[in-house]
C-alpha cells in the first residue's frame, strides 16, 4: 500500500485511507439534542470529496439530515489498522441518473430498485478528517497480541499521533 505522506493533497490521503472501507458508522444529530449513529455502506469505491449513501425518504437518518446538515462518518480499517473520523455536510437527494449509476442488485434486499418512492440518496461532502493509523503490519500485531496473552501484560499498541486533513471548498 502506497503510504499516506507520498500523496499529493488532503483528499487523495483520504480517498487512500478508505479505499478498503465498505462500511461507515453515519452519526447525525436528532432534534439537535441526541446523537445517532447507524452503519451505513458507501456505495461509491472513488472518492471525489463526496460520499453517498441509499436511505429512505422517512428513515430518521433522512429526517435528521434535512433539519441538521452536519454529519460525522467512522470508519475501521482492518487491512491495515486504521481509525478515520470525518465530518461533513449532508444532503437528502432525488437524482435518478446517480441512483442508477450507484445501483446495485444486491441493494434489493431493502428497496425494489431505482424506482422505489422510498429510495433516495445520501450526498456527504467532506470537509475535514481526523485519523490514527497503525505502524506495525499485521505480523508484528499479532506477535503482540499473542505475547500479552501468554505473559498476561497489556499490549502496546502503536498508533500514530492523530493526522489532521482539511478539504477545500
Amino acid at each position: 500500500m502506497q503510504e499516506i505522506k507520498n500523496l499529493a493533497n488532503d483528499e487523495q490521503q483520504f480517498a487512500e485511507l478508505i479505499k478498503d472501507v465498505k462500511f461507515v458508522m453515519f452519526t447525525t444529530l436528532e432534534n439537535r439534542s441526541f446523537i445517532h449513529s447507524r452503519p451505513m455502506t458507501i456505495l461509491e469505491k472513488e472518492f471525489d470529496g463526496e460520499l453517498w449513501f441509499f436511505a429512505s425518504h422517512s428513515s430518521d437518518i433522512a429526517k435528521q439530515i434535512e433539519s441538521y446538515a452536519l454529519v460525522n462518518l467512522t470508519f475501521s480499517n482492518t487491512k491495515d489498522f486504521s481509525f478515520i473520523s470525518a465530518s461533513g455536510f449532508a444532503e437528502v437527494m432525488d437524482d435518478r441518473a446517480k441512483k442508477e449509476e450507484l445501483w446495485d442488485p444486491s441493494y434489493k434486499t431493502w428497496f425494489s430498485g431505482v424506482d422505489d418512492p422510498e429510495l433516495c440518496l445520501v450526498k456527504v461532502v467532506v470537509k475535514n478528517v481526523d485519523y490514527w493509523k497503525s505502524h506495525d503490519s499485521k505480523l508484528v500485531q499479532l506477535i503482540g497480541f499473542t505475547k500479552a496473552i501468554l505473559s498476561g501484560e497489556k499490549h502496546k499498541q502503536k498508533l500514530s499521533q492523530r493526522e489532521h486533513l482539511e478539504f477545500k471548498s
